[in-house]
Formats: structure tokens, C-alpha cells, sequence
């Protein structure tokens, strides 16, 4: 515990400049994070082959790690120190204060903080006395001494040393918070940051926010606020206190729409390093099943029987094993393409959103190929039926092959992979009697509106923060995510304006809507694709997930018809294709160069 002589001479200013040197070294950490991944192991990666090639590449991304682990752990430090520092501001000045007024008095404070005062009354022959802290109620002036008799110097001295122990037990109760998160800051020895290590991180950034919360509080991070709300938050922050939220809060941080790209990104990147290290922690931790079948001890009918520990492994291991491998192969998807950056010309990618266990346990993942804030084309692609966070690397590659079609045409675009829905899980009726797939139903859709068009505003608000405009701005939907964008796109018609500039859909089932004009574009602005042997517009058409039985591939919906050279529901996305060529042709606003059907 501090005495009341250390809290007094305690130099907190020295305890902010120490947080500015670690914050120095987290943010160097950073640049250097991202020079690595975006500059030396996309060169080796995609300029090098061979055995030396793959060596170098896991070398580096090794080095990637530490620096992620460097970034984080620095930035916990930095945020602990500035903590500590404020808070201890309030005691320190009640101390002095309580010493000043002592001094005033020419009262005597002892080094165990009672405090010496010399007898004031009529009656009482003179000297002096002791007044401690932790009297039942401190005596006020000229009370408690009988008639005649009141010391007014006893009750001063007794609320002084009250004083001064409050502030010295304020400042304990401060010391010892930060003390014992502080002392979690610490590495193994070595240059190899383990998945334990990383995993480690995510169980400092709670002890830590826990320290802090009185300093750096969750409940001041905005929680259903507009992105508009949410960026002014973000602005009236100083530079230090947005590092230190987006360390000590970087789900939260990150999941906000309406802040920066590369804010966001850097705070998801974080989640990810701890989830990806987590995730393969436990599933080390799952022991190989047992042999699921066993020979019939009885030696009668059946031959075999089934294995009551291969059961009980089933019992604990069975759905959880499965659910850890999607979240493992979401995660890998999404480092591949972190890893593909300079592949191809692929600019630097921005997670925008990651969570694994929301939307039912299809997980979230919203990632950009460019910066968004700045490009001058923005396209939004929003998956359909079946999207889950393990399969997620298809719809990554669809948003990849976007960009490069959308930068052939030498424009500068970002192409966002938008999945942050709970979307159907069956294109089929399943086995629980259903008369209709889930993908036939206008719920999901429903549910998931409001977060694309909040995210859709997101977009805009940064882009006009960074860049003075909005840009210009492309949903594009395939199968049920064209019914969702359709719900999506009439709330922003109602609310406050177009959702995007142009609406792009391809294997559509409906849009909730019987014309274009509904989702608050013109016809002009309104495209839509369906291929030979799609028969999904077909399928929306019969069961009414469009207005009056349509669809947007039909005239009378009132949008423009594309050509499309692809066959079936899932290749409007292929590489050389017309179908992919006119999508970009959209994007970039090339409008006369898109081939109608």
C-alpha cells in the first residue's frame, strides 16, 4: 500500500510520458506489421517457388505475428500507464489539498498520516494531540468536548487525517488494479509468438479493461447510434484515446460503421489474431475420436456394437469439433487473402468486420479489397442462401474477381465482400416437414435489412469524411442477397434516400418489390442478370418473394437486362466472362458499355 509521502511526490507526468513512448512503439509495430504482410511476403510469395520460397514465407509471416503480438501488448501497456496516471490525478490532489490546509494550520502530518494539533480552548491547559483516520464520524469544530470545554482545532485535524486516508486508500485501491494487469504484460522468452501466446493477449485486453473501465469505460463506445454518431464520436476523440479504445475494445471498435477503414481493420485484425489462435488451441485440445464400433462382447446378434466412449466423445466433441473447423476455415480464407495481396495487382485488404459466433453461428465477415474511404467505386457484394463463415472463401474470390474486372477498366474501385446476416441455410424444404426451403422466406431478409443499409450509410459517412463525397456506390446481390439488398434499398427510400447509386442482381428471387422505382432507383440504375439454367428467378417467381409474382428480370419490373454468357446459378462471377465484364462496366458507371440483353 502507498504511503501518503509517495502519493504526494508521485510524478504522474512521468507515467504519461512513459504510455507516450509505448504507444510510439505499438504504432511502429503496426507500420511494420503491415509492411510485411503487404510488402515482403507478397513479394517472395507470389515472385519466389520452391522449398526456400515456402520457408521464407512462413518466416515471415512468423514475423508478422510478433509485431501483431508487439502492436497489441505494447498498446495495453501504453493504456494502462495513461490510466493510471489520470486516475491517481483525483487522490493526489485531495492529499495536497488535505496538506495545504494542514500547513494553513500549522498542524503537523506524521509519516503514518495522523495528524498533530495543538489544543484550542479556554479550558484546556495548552498542548498537543493526535487526530487518525478512521474515526466512527470525524468531530466538527467546537463539538463533542462538553460546555465550555469545545477544542475547534480537533474536529479540523480530524477531518484533515480523514482526508488524507481516503486519498492514500483511493490511490491503493488504483495502484493495485493497474499493478496486477500490468504485471500479465509480459513475453516468453524467444522471437516465436505461440498461438498460446497470442491467445494469452485476449486474456491481458480483458484484465486490462477491467483495470481501466473507470478510465476507458465500454458503455462511452457508442452502442445503436447512427454511423453519422458514431464517426463525430470518433472525431471528438484525441489521437491517444482512439489507440487506447481501439486496443482495449477492438471488437466493439471495429464493428463500428461510419469509422475509418483503417481503423476498423487494424482492431479486427486484432480479434482475429487471438480468435485464430484460440480456435486451434481447442481444437488441439480434442482428443482423436475413439473407435466408433465394437465387436459384440456377447458374441451374438449384432456383431457389433456401438462403442459407449466413441458416444461420449460424440456427446462432448461431436458439435463442437465441427463449429471450431468452420471458424478455423473462415479465418483461413480470409488470411489467404491478406496473403494474395500484389497477386495479380490485388491491392491491400481491409477487414471491416469479423465475428465468428454472431448470426446464428454463420459468423460475420466484411472485407474490402482497397480502401473504400478513398476509391471513387465502391461495390458492395452481398452473398446469398448457404453463406456460412466456413465456405466464405468463394464469396472472397467473387469480390476479388470484381475488383480486377472493375480496375481493368482504369478506374479506382473497392470491392467489399459484405456477409453480416443470418441468411437461409436450404434452397431446399428440409427434413422437419416444411412445405418451403427457408430460402423462400422474406424474414431473413427482413431481419438482415436494417444492418446493410446502416452499413451502406457507414460507408458513406467515411468516404465523405476522407474524401469530401460519398463516391459512387454499387450494391450487387446474388440469389436471396438481392432480397435482401430489396429490403434494404425501400428502407433507405423511405428514411433518406437511394441505398447506392446503381443496384446490380444475379439469379434473383425477388426484391420484396414490383418495380425499381420501389427501391428508390431509377430503371436506370437498376440491372439485373439471370442465366440459362438459373432457375432461380423461376423458384422466387412461384413462391412470391418478389411483388405480384416478379421478379428483376422481367420487363415489366422496369431495370435494365444484362446480357449474361454463364450457365447455372453460381457462374456470373467467372473470369472472362461477359456476365462479369458488364457487372464491371456498372461499377465504374461505364453505363453505355454494358451489353444488354
Amino acid at each position: 500500500m502507498p504511503t501518503w509521502q509517495q502519493l504526494r511526490d508521485a510524478k504522474l507526468d512521468e507515467y504519461a510520458d512513459a504510455a507516450d513512448g509505448w504507444g510510439k512503439v505499438s504504432s511502429r509495430a503496426n507500420s511494420d506489421k503491415d509492411r510485411v504482410d503487404n510488402g515482403m511476403f507478397a513479394k517472395v510469395h507470389h515472385t519466389q517457388k520452391g522449398e526456400a520460397a515456402t520457408k521464407a514465407g512462413g518466416d515471415i509471416q512468423q514475423l508478422s505475428r510478433n509485431y501483431q503480438y508487439l502492436h497489441t501488448e505494447c498498446g495495453l501497456i501504453r493504456t494502462a500507464l495513461n490510466g493510471l496516471a489520470t486516475e491517481l490525478a483525483s487522490p493526489q490532489k485531495k492529499l495536497k489539498q488535505a496538506l495545504e490546509d494542514a500547513e494553513n494550520l500549522r498542524f503537523t502530518v506524521k509519516p503514518d498520516g495522523s495528524v498533530e494539533y495543538p489544543t484550542d480552548s479556554l479550558v484546556l491547559s495548552p498542548g498537543t494531540h493526535s487526530a487518525e483516520h478512521g474515526a466512527p464520524v470525524p468531530l466538527a469544530p467546537g463539538k463533542g468536548e462538553g460546555v465550555g470545554s469545545a477544542d475547534a482545532n480537533k474536529g479540523k485535524a480530524e477531518d484533515i487525517a480523514e482526508r488524507i486516508g481516503d486519498a492514500v486508500r483511493e490511490a491503493a485501491e488504483i495502484d493495485g488494479r493497474y499493478a496486477a494487469a500490468l504485471r500479465r504484460l509480459k513475453a516468453e522468452p524467444g522471437l516465436t509468438v505461440s498461438d498460446e501466446t497470442l491467445a494469452d493477449t485476449a486474456k491481458d485486453t480483458r484484465a486490462l479493461q477491467q483495470a481501466a473501465g473507470k478510465y476507458a469505460d465500454d458503455d462511452r463506445i457508442p452502442k445503436g447510434k447512427s454511423p453519422q454518431d458514431n464517426a463525430e464520436w470518433w472525431k471528438s476523440l484525441t489521437q491517444e484515446q482512439r489507440d487506447e479504445y481501439a486496443t482495449l475494445y477492438p471488437a466493439s471498435v471495429g464493428a463500428l460503421d461510419g469509422l475509418p477503414s483503417a481503423v476498423r481493420d487494424d482492431a479486427n485484425r486484432m480479434v482475429l489474431a487471438e480468435t485464430r489462435a484460440q480456435t486451434q488451441l481447442e481444437l488441439n485440445a480434442i482428443p482423436k475420436p475413439p473407435q466408433q464400433y465394437l465387436p459384440n462382447p456377447g458374441g451374438s446378434y449384432p456383431a457389433v456394437i456401438t462403442n459407449p466412449a466413441y458416444r461420449e466423445w460424440q456427446e462432448k466433441y461431436g458439435n463442437r469439433k465441427p463449429e471450431l473447423e468452420r471458424i478455423r476455415n473462415g479465418i483461413d480464407a480470409v488470411q489467404g487473402r491478406f496473403d494474395a495481396t500484389g497477386k495479380d495487382g490485388l491491392p491491400e485488404a481491409y477487414l471491416l468486420g469479423f465475428d465468428p459466433h454472431t448470426n446464428n453461428g454463420d459468423g460475420r465477415i466484411i472485407l474490402a479489397n482497397g480502401n473504400p474511404d478513398t476509391a471513387d467505386h465502391t461495390a458492395v457484394y452481398v452473398p446469398g442462401t448457404g453463406t456460412e463463415i466456413g465456405g466464405i472463401g468463394g464469396d472472397l474470390e467473387r469480390a476479388n474477381r470484381l475488383w480486377t474486372a472493375s480496375h481493368r477498366q482504369g478506374a479506382d474501385v473497392s470491392t467489399i465482400m459484405w456477409f453480416d446476416y443470418d441468411a437461409p441455410r436450404s434452397a431446399y424444404p428440409t427434413d422437419k416437414g416444411d412445405a418451403f426451403p427457408e430460402a423462400a422466406r422474406n424474414e431473413y431478409a427482413e431481419k438482415g435489412a436494417p444492418t446493410l443499409h446502416t452499413f451502406m450509410e457507414g460507408t458513406r459517412a467515411a468516404h465523405e469524411a476522407a474524401s469530401g463525397s460519398g463516391g459512387h456506390t454499387t450494391l450487387i446481390g446474388h440469389s436471396y442477397g438481392s432480397t435482401l439488398i430489396g429490403e434494404a434499398a425501400q428502407a433507405g427510400r423511405i428514411f433518406d434516400g437511394p441505398i447506392a447509386d446503381d443496384i446490380v442482381v444475379a439469379g434473383s428471387p425477388g426484391m420484396q418489390a414490383d418495380r425499381a422505382a420501389d427501391l428508390g432507383v431509377s430503371g436506370e440504375h437498376m440491372w439485373a442478370m439471370g442465366a440459362e439454367g438459373d432457375n432461380v428467378p423461376l423458384g422466387g417467381s412461384l413462391v412470391g418473394l418478389g411483388e405480384d409474382w416478379v421478379v428483376p428480370t422481367d420487363p415489366e419490373f422496369g431495370g435494365n437486362v444484362m446480357k449474361t454468357d454463364t450457365q447455372g446459378h453460381s457462374d456470373y462471377w467467372n473470369e472472362g466472362t461477359l456476365s462479369l465484364d458488364n457487372q464491371a462496366k456498372v461499377i465504374v458507371g461505364d453505363y453505355e458499355g454494358v451489353t444488354l440483353d
